[in-house]
């Protein structure tokens, strides 16, 4: 699987020079992204706390590695031709992601997506060339749901895949034999914990997998924003409970665990629940101590890695994944009005409320 994929992995994990060549264009520049120490929060734990920069992707997020390997996947199988459309049911940053590869190597891509989503990521699809269909963000239940509309559009159409980002474990497949090598070898295999947020569940499967391999004491966490039903799923021993609420971050919690969590599920330490205020707290601290622009879930993952290097004790060593820049959700992430109006106006502390500069 991915054979085409293999080789410039195996190039860009040996030593991450910084002047390879992306011979293939788009899909070979993605990955290989730095790990950022995060100093002030380590200093504040005492622990070593750090943030695999996915937003240094050439499409800008961690779903360019799904993306390509998907699609790598399904032309190594033969399921699309040249000049073959591809769809996808997707809250943004894969659908980018894939509208990007699709325009490198030369496919039609079709989008559908929770009418939801910040309106800079329906608009970066757009201008990517990617038709987009914003349909009503209902259960996966119903059969309205954006993931289904997808899969029936792409059964009725010739030389077309409907990429399944959700079931398909060659998403998982990608962060196994990319995300999780270039992490250890990053850490040089000194790494006590690994947490991040599932929406598909490629990411944390994929890096979980191949860091219980290399060291079985590893300790895998994942992390849980409101409205999703993974963190008392994991607590709980195995019980799925109804959905309820919702939560600010896009793309991340799930109401059931998909095929590509399932992979990993039950080898998982331990769960997390971040609530929107902390998350909104520390995208703001991050860009006050850090310097770094980041997205709600990527706040989210580093207040989990965190409260991990907090259970695990001084001295830990804790990896997470930044998943994409704030640019995607700034007018909503820095507007004092739509904070107030989800209540989280209060969640930003008062020396960092300088940042809240949009109305």
């Amino acid at each position: 699987m991915l054979s085409a994929l293999r080789p410039a992995i195996i190039q860009q994990t040996r030593g991450f020079a910084t002047n390879n060549i992306a011979v293939d264009g788009f899909t070979g520049a993605v990955g290989n992204t730095p790990l950022i120490y995060l100093k002030t929060l380590s200093e504040q734990t005492g622990s070593k706390i750090y943030g695999k920069a996915e937003f240094q992707n050439p499409g800008g997020s961690i779903k360019d590695r799904a993306a390509v390997g998907i699609v790598l996947d399904a032309e190594e199988k033969g399921r699309i031709k040249p000049g073959g459309t591809v769809v996808e049911g997707t809250a943004g940053n894969t659908g980018i992601g894939l509208a990007h590869v699709c325009r490198a190597r030369g496919y039609k891509c079709v989008i559908f997506m929770p009418n939801t989503q910040s309106q800079e990521k329906i608009d970066l699809l757009s201008m990517l060339g990617a038709e987009v269909h914003p349909v009503p963000a209902v259960p996966y239940e119903n059969p309205l749901n954006y993931n289904h509309q997808a899969k029936e559009y792409a059964e009725k159409l010739e030389n077309t895949i409907w990429t399944d980002q959700f079931d398909n474990t060659a998403n998982t497949y990608a962060h196994y034999i990319s995300t999780g090598p270039e992490i250890w070898e990053q850490t040089k295999g000194d790494i006590d914990g690994f947490v991040c947020s599932t929406g598909t569940g490629g990411t944390l499967a994929g890096v979980g997998k191949y860091l219980k391999q290399k060291n079985p004491k590893t300790q895998i966490w994942l992390a849980d924003p409101p409205g999703s039903v993974l963190y008392k799923y994991i607590s709980s021993g195995g019980k799925l409970v109804e959905r309820g609420g919702s939560s600010i971050t896009e793309g991340i919690g799930q109401g059931r665990v998909t095929n590509n969590l399932g992979t990993f599920v039950n080898d998982l330490s331990g769960a997390l629940h971040i609530s929107d205020e902390k998350s909104i707290s520390m995208v703001y601290q991050l860009l006050d101590s850090e310097g770094l622009y980041l997205g709600a879930s990527s706040a989210l993952n580093v207040v989990a890695a965190v409260e991990l290097a907090q259970k695990l004790g001084k001295g830990s060593k804790v990896v997470t994944v930044l998943c994409d820049g704030a640019y995607r959700y700034q007018s909503r992430l820095f507007s004092k009005k739509w904070l107030e109006s989800k209540g989280l106006g209060d969640a930003i502390p008062e020396y960092l409320r300088k940042y809240a500069v949009l109305d």
